[in-house]
């Protein structure tokens, strides 16, 4: 592994107007010249190969809003500023020293030269067992250094020498060796901050690396486990998963999660008291199925025929790969039994499901909504994927397809009902599926019925039926009826909107207000 930095002109602006300002510091008096280190993921994204506009920068002997006020002090003084380019520096975001928050010195975020720049302090922690959020201090380079997440993390780059600096001792070799380790013991590095697991996790998805066997252990390790539940905030589990499902390789993050034991201390419903565990038994054969999915087409798939209906189908943005892969996660919960309304005469509570992604991982509400739409039309999907053969008895002769029009109504309807993510909901009912079949030879079976079924949805261009404009409104209606909105308004609009999808050749609104007129009895308007 190289140990060297090709720094950009933009980044070679960067560090000229950084030690610029600490030449400024020592010389007027303002505090001891401060060392300069960019720190962390920069440092080894640089020694990578991949470019970052994100850079972290390490300060000796004061802290980041310190040093950014006296930056833009002497940005202030006539000539400065125009010895770099304009613009320079963006307005100072202070984060205050808050303990609830782990900023226990001030650091600044700010951008200057058009790079995500943050400025702060060097230090040294010191954990209590009941809070990931330490007391911080000033501390030197080294102990900086074995503060981290991991070796490949705590790379420095010294700004004054230009030289990669391996604190640890084993940062630029575990690169060289695709491998992700603590700096110090990982047990105490994962119970003084339990977020560590995921990151890791994420780090070794990210990278395509191997986890360390000590640190994979330390993992497992159920005290471990119980800091976890105890010391992380939700929101920040959810935000890890997210980057983990956005990634390169959501697969390495799954398997590892699965592999590790550690899906029920992750997914959880963190408002019940005795919650409960979710049975994994089957879970690889949802999330590897998904994997074979994504890689049709392609040329490292053997599948490529049966799966790409599937693919080219449900999966064809990179939310619909995001979301696939979210409720995949969630497969597990997905039978679970809800309990009774809490009150007499009060809704049923929402899916576990749909719980677990809302408690665990604090999921925004489009993802929650999605998963309960997903969840509560799951049986639906799979009665109309296994009715395919007797709804659509002739695909693919399409003088015979009149005999198919009824169907056709009756799937559009079904899909408008599913709403705007049905991609999602079919994609559920498929994992959902695989992962309760008995053997690989039931799950070729449902995939085969699935890519059968959405060939159908595609034949009969229905893959946009929730998207389609209605012929007939409401004005039409009750114009041809006379009779005032009511009750019977949505259930008319239905009949109108069967009727142009069972016809999709017609576009004569008054054909869809015959057939809503020849259908009264059914609004009881007779």
């Amino acid at each position: 592994m190289k140990n060297t930095i090709t720094l950009t002109d933009q980044e070679k602006n960067l560090c000229q107007l950084l030690l610029d300002v600490s030449t400024y510091i020592g010389d007027s008096g303002n505090g001891t010249k401060p060392e300069l280190r960019f720190t962390g993921g920069w440092v080894r994204d640089k020694l990578l190969g991949i470019s970052s506009k994100d850079i972290d920068v390490g300060i000796s002997s004061m802290t980041g809003y310190k040093f950014g006020t006296l930056m833009k002090e002497y940005l202030d003084q006539a000539g400065n500023h125009d010895r770099y380019e304009q613009g320079t520096l963006g307005g100072l975001a202070k984060i205050e020293a808050n303990p609830e928050k782990s900023k226990h010195l001030e650091t600044v975020t700010t951008k200057i030269l058009g790079l995500e720049v943050d400025l702060v302090n060097l230090r040294r922690e010191t954990y209590v067992e009941t809070s990931r959020n330490p007391m911080m201090e000033f501390g030197t380079p080294e102990e900086d250094a074995l503060r981290r997440d991991a070796t490949i993390n705590a790379l420095f780059y010294n700004l004054s020498t230009s030289e990669v600096e391996d604190l640890t001792g084993y940062g630029l070799q575990d690169m060289e060796l695709r491998l992700i380790r603590t700096p110090l013991s990982p047990y105490q590095t994962f119970k003084d901050d339990p977020l560590r697991i995921l990151r890791c996790i994420r780090f070794a998805s990210k990278l395509d690396y191997v986890i360390d066997g000590a640190a994979k252990s330390s993992m497992s390790d159920a005290g471990i486990k119980d800091a976890l539940r105890a010391k992380i905030s939700r929101e920040r589990v959810g935000i890890e998963i997210e980057k983990m499902l956005k990634g390169p390789r959501p697969l390495v993050a799954l398997n590892l999660i699965d592999s590790l034991g550690l899906y029920n201390t992750i997914f959880t419903d963190t408002l019940d008291s005795h919650p409960r565990c979710a049975d994994t038994t089957q879970w690889k054969t949802a999330y590897d199925q998904l994997s074979h999915i994504l890689v049709a087409g392609s040329e490292q798939s053997d599948t490529s025929a049966v799966l790409w209906p599937i693919r080219s189908n449900l999966l064809t943005t990179e939310e619909d790969i995001f979301l696939a892969w979210m409720l995949c996660t969630l497969t597990p919960w997905v039978r679970v039994k809800r309990g009774p309304p809490t009150m007499p005469n009060a809704k049923l509570p929402p899916p576990v499901a749909v719980t677990v992604a809302r408690e665990s991982l604090k999921a925004d509400n489009k993802v929650t909504k999605i998963m309960e739409n997903a969840v509560v039309h799951m049986n639906e999907i799979i009665t109309w994927k296994d009715s395919i053969p007797e709804s659509f008895p002739t695909v693919g002769l399409p003088s015979k397809r009149r005999n198919e029009s009824a169907s056709r109504g009756a799937l559009g309807m079904a899909m408008r009902r599913w709403g705007p993510y049905w991609r999602s909901s079919v994609m559920l009912a498929l994992l959902v599926q695989v992962m309760e079949a008995e053997d690989d030879s039931a799950r070729q079976v449902i995939i085969k019925c699935f890519a059968k079924f959405l060939s159908i949805l595609q034949e009969q261009a229905l893959l946009d039926s929730n998207q389609l404009k209605p012929l007939v409104d409401g004005n039409m209606l009750t114009k041809a009826l006379g009779i005032k909105p009511g009750p019977w308004m949505k259930k008319a609009l239905d009949i109108a909107m069967e009727w142009q999808l069972r016809t999709p050749d017609e576009s004569n609104p008054d054909d869809g207000v015959a057939e809503v007129i020849r259908r009264k009895k059914e609004l009881n308007l007779i």
